[in-house]
C-alpha cells in the first residue's frame, strides 16, 4: 500500500468510527440539544485524550507478536470480524439518536469518561489499527503518520460536524442522508474486512 491507501483507510475507519451509532456520539448529540454546539465539540475531543494510552499499549503488544505469522494471521482474522460487524452495525443502524435533557455536567469530562468505558477503541487498535500501523511503518514513516492523521482528523472532525448540525438544522440528522452515508460506510467496511481475511491468508501462508 502506498501513502494515500493509508490515508483513504484512517479516513474511511475514522468517518466510520466516528458517525456510527455508540455511546459517545449520542452524548455528543446529547451535550449538543442541551448546552450547545460548543459542548457536544468538547465531547467530540474525548479521543483525542483516551486514545494515547491505548495505542501505545496496543502498538507494544502487536509489535512483539509480529514476527509470528501464525500470531499476525489469527489477528488479523479477528480484526476482520471486528470489521465485519462494525460494518454490519453501520449499515444497519438507524437514525442518529438524540436524547432528553439530563444532568449539566462538564462535557469533555464525560465523553473521556464514555469513550474509556467503551470497548470498540481497545478492539479496533488490538485487531486493527496497530497491525496497520506497523505494517504503514516498515515501509515508512509517512504511510503510518497519514493513517494515524486522516482516522482522528475524520474520527474527531465528523462527530464536530454533526455537533454543528445537530445545534443549527436538527432535522439533517433523520432521514435519508443519514442512512445513505451509514450504508456506504458500511459496505466499505466490509471491504476492509475482505481484505484483512487476505492478510490473514497470507501471514498463515508464510
Amino acid at each position: 500500500m502506498d501513502v494515500a491507501a493509508y490515508l483513504v483507510s484512517g479516513i474511511v475507519f475514522g468517518l466510520s468510527a466516528g458517525l456510527a451509532p455508540g455511546p459517545l456520539i449520542t452524548l455528543v448529540l446529547t451535550e449538543t440539544l442541551q448546552h450547545g454546539s460548543r459542548a457536544g465539540i468538547r465531547v467530540a475531543f474525548a479521543p483525542l485524550i483516551t486514545d494515547l494510552p491505548i495505542v501505545i499499549l496496543s502498538l507494544f503488544v502487536i509489535a512483539r507478536l509480529a514476527g509470528s505469522p501464525l500470531v499476525m494471521g489469527m489477528i488479523s482474522f479477528l480484526g476482520a470480524g471486528f470489521v465485519a460487524y462494525l460494518g454490519y452495525e453501520t449499515f444497519f443502524s438507524c437514525e442518529a439518536s438524540q436524547a432528553g435533557p439530563g444532568e449539566d455536567i462538564q462535557s469533555l469530562r464525560k465523553g473521556v469518561i464514555a469513550n474509556l468505558l467503551n470497548p470498540h477503541p481497545y478492539l479496533f487498535w488490538m485487531t486493527v489499527g496497530s497491525p496497520m500501523v506497523i505494517r504503514a511503518f516498515q515501509e515508512g514513516m509517512l504511510g503510518a503518520g497519514s493513517f494515524v492523521a486522516g482516522f482522528y482528523v475524520f474520527l474527531v472532525g465528523s462527530k464536530a460536524v454533526l455537533s454543528l448540525l445537530a445545534g443549527r438544522t436538527r432535522h439533517l440528522l433523520q432521514g435519508r442522508a443519514y442512512r445513505l452515508c451509514m450504508m456506504t460506510l458500511g459496505v466499505l467496511l466490509w471491504l476492509f474486512a475482505v481484505v484483512l481475511v487476505r492478510d490473514a491468508v497470507r501471514f498463515m501462508a508464510s
